[in-house]
């Protein structure tokens, strides 16, 4: 893949098919940008009606040029496009970007026709930018590539993006000074036909020119092989995304706990977060969070010094720092000691140092020094503000003087100075991010200490537990059998114990004798519970009686179960029995689920449970299938954590064997990938042996996709 790629990003020949002589249009522009910014190679313009292209010599054809090319930029009427890619074939090129548009974006007239593309592309085993595209950009000394119609000339940096728009690529690219950021490599992906995000992620991973990879992202082709790349490419350099498409489809339907609370935007941000990616919210964000990348070397933990020349600007840092999950650094007695030295009696050289408004310029250089000194402190946080005749740009190089002879330590500028400012620093070559106020610097080191947590997570695999799984395919084939999707809740228990999931002992009853029976056998006080595939929330129609502690109360309970539902509109014929089940006594109550998105697949909820799961909606997500770390940190992330560990005095819960729960739920649904639906809501903690135990379950199915998984082949579509 890589040396076909290189035709595309590191060419040494490129031609323009579609290059033109007619000024303000795709073709010239594209051939302006290549000859302004100097490629290194040759460039060959493909016009049949023209001799020569700004100043160089056209050919009417590409099977007219006399050497070899490696890329060829596509800028012709979509209905050329397929006898263009004939001819780049027969030239040997292996590369193109397309920038013709009027494929797949345009409906299924485009969609077939990319498709066939598509096919023509890898049967000639080439690789394809596009269609629909703004093109490429590689900033190296010995390339300098411009294939784009962007209006500015690329700023080099160390960055290496991919935009799915061209347009707001473009938008990017005549910014680029104004943000602080320069690019080694640009690419706008357009419909992604061929080359996608990943592709480049695989690409660009071992990139000696590319220190972090910018994404911007409308959907992710393979969220799989996405979590697997990043997954990696992470532990190597930062990957920072903007993913948009926040309000696009659900995760389930709303008849699921877990469906109800999945957002649209819930598993990718599961996703990202689960493979190392960084996200941004907004375009400002990801360069806010990519210059702090740029200069910053990683901390080696979260505790932040702040230095300022006024009191107001560091309580604000402090705030937006503690606030982003930061620490406020414990200056060591010498430090405070030495900024005593130096610093007027008026000062504070408590964290946050303020150096009061009249600091000169030696004040602001001796400070950073001693803190940068100072064992307590990882990162230093600088706050200038214009006082006293001290001019900015003085004040920004005796801070890069300071830091350039301290590398190993992060230093994050805040100037509260003129656009001006900004705009001269931003032709400096600077060794630290300067930022117009506090909160975006504070946010940013907050992705430092991210990253930095990131690379210290252990890798942990997927575990993979001794189960019953023909056991559960038995009885998922018999609903399927009965053309049903939704599987009991008698027959839901059954498969979470058949995947070794703790569940309370229980009797199924078709009468009050056999009810009666089953409770004896079991052992007051029991639960008696309704189950029906026609009724999801047993609670709202009253189907779930607690306490039952005898069997003349038993008889009675039953007796008004069955008022209660006539009363709600449903007779015997919508009920398929009752459950009687242990009473497992426990204040602390749990809610586990799974949806299926449509995109991501598998979604594992994981929460505080009970009626109130949608209320409250203390609840927290990741992506199927989960890590050993990922189902800890799962727990760990929702507020009822604190409940788990033993708060006000009670005794801790068996922590280790709710989370084998998630991750047996996890090989459940991977064994299965036709469930679509699962909720376990509550999971009691038991105040006898703490562990966690599922009192009631439900389980919906695919039931096309079963058929096909289970083979199953008879009329009623099981065997």
């Amino acid at each position: 893949m890589s040396k076909q790629l290189d035709a595309i990003m590191k060419p040494k020949a490129v031609a323009v098919i579609g290059a033109s002589t007619k000024a303000k249009t795709i073709g010239s522009e594209i051939m302006i940008k290549l000859v302004d910014y100097k490629f290194n190679g040759e460039i060959y313009p493909i016009n049949p009606k023209a001799d020569t292209v700004n100043g160089l010599k056209a050919y009417k054809s590409i099977l007219d040029v006399p050497g070899n090319v490696d890329l060829a930029v596509i800028v012709v009427a979509k209905d050329f496009v397929m006898s263009v890619i004939d001819q780049c074939a027969q030239k040997g090129i292996k590369g193109v970007v397309i920038i013709s548009a009027g494929f797949k974006e345009t409906g299924d007239e485009g969609l077939a026709l990319e498709e066939a593309l598509l096919a023509k592309l890898k049967e000639n085993d080439m690789r394809a930018v596009g269609p629909n595209c703004l093109g490429v950009i590689n900033t190296n000394e010995n390339i300098r590539l411009d294939a784009t119609f962007a209006e500015e000339l690329p700023v080099a940096g160390k960055v290496a993006f991919v935009s799915q728009s061209g347009a707001l690529g473009g938008g990017i690219l005549n910014i680029l000074k104004d943000l602080g950021v320069g690019f080694s490599q640009f690419i706008s992906i357009g419909n992604q036909a061929d080359i996608n995000a990943e592709t480049m992620l695989e690409y660009w991973e071992n990139d000696a020119d590319v220190n972090q990879i910018l994404l911007y992202m409308e959907s992710i082709a393979n969220p799989a092989n996405f979590r697997e790349l990043t997954s990696r490419i992470t532990k190597k350099k930062p990957v920072i995304a903007l993913k948009s498409g926040r309000s696009a489809q659900g995760a389930s339907a709303a008849s699921s706990h877990t469906g109800s609370l999945a957002g649209a935007d819930v598993a990718a941000a599961a996703l990202l977060q689960q493979s190392g990616v960084i996200r941004a919210n907004s375009l400002l964000e990801m360069f806010e969070i990519s210059k702090v990348f740029e200069t910053c070397p990683m901390p080696k933990g979260n505790r932040v010094a702040i230095m300022t020349n006024s009191g107001g600007p560091g309580i604000m840092a402090t705030d937006a720092l503690v606030e982003y999950g930061l620490e406020i650094a414990d200056l060591k007695a010498e430090t405070t000691e030495t900024l005593k030295s130096f610093l007027p009696s008026a000062a504070s050289v408590k964290n946050p140092v303020d150096m009061i408004a009249s600091a000169p310029i030696e004040h602001y250089k001796k400070t950073l020094e001693t803190l940068l000194l100072d064992e307590n402190v990882d990162m230093v946080m600088a706050i200038y503000l214009p006082f006293m005749g001290v001019q900015p740009m003085d004040a920004a190089k005796a801070l890069m003087e300071i830091k350039a002879a301290h590398p190993e330590k992060p230093v994050v500028a805040v100037f509260m100075a003129k656009q001006e400012f900004f705009a001269a620093i931003s032709d400096v070559e600077t060794n630290m991010p300067f930022y117009m106020f506090a909160e975006p610097a504070a946010y940013a080191m907050s992705k430092l200490e991210e990253q930095r947590k990131w690379l210290a997570r252990p890798v942990s695999a997927c575990p993979t537990f001794e189960v019953d799984s023909a056991k559960a395919k038995q009885i998922i084939k018999a609903a399927l059998k009965e053309g049903r999707d939704q599987l009991t809740t008698l027959e839901s228990i059954d498969v979470l114990e058949a995947y070794g999931i703790r569940s309370c002992r229980y009797g199924f009853a078709n009468s009050v004798d056999e009810a009666a029976k089953a409770a004896t056998e079991i052992g007051y006080p029991v639960v008696m519970k309704i189950t029906s595939p026609r009724i999801s929330h047993k609670t709202e129609v009253g189907g779930v009686i607690v306490g039952i502690q005898n069997e003349a109360d038993l008889r009675q309970e039953y007796a008004d179960l069955f008022e209660r539902l006539i009363s709600k509109g449903f007779g015997k014929e919508d009920l398929d029995g009752v459950i009687i089940q242990e009473m497992v006594k426990g204040s602390r109550e749990l809610v586990c689920g799974i949806a299926k998105d449509p995109q991501y697949g598998h979604l594992m909820m994981f929460g505080l449970g009970g009626i109130y799961v949608e209320t409250i909606k203390d609840v927290a997500f990741k992506v199927a299938p989960l890590s050993e770390i990922d189902a800890q940190e799962l727990m760990e992330s929702v507020k009822a954590y604190e409940i788990l560990e033993g708060a006000r005095g009670a005794e801790e819960a068996n922590i280790p064997q709710i989370r084998e729960t998630l991750l047996r739920l996890s090989q459940l649904v991977s064994d299965f990938d036709f469930i679509e639906e699962l909720d376990i809501n509550p999971i009691k903690v038991s105040d006898k042996t703490q562990e966690g135990i599922a009192v009631d379950g439900r389980i919906r199915i695919d039931m096309e996709k079963a058929k096909a998984e289970l083979s199953c082949g008879c009329a009623c579509g099981c065997k």
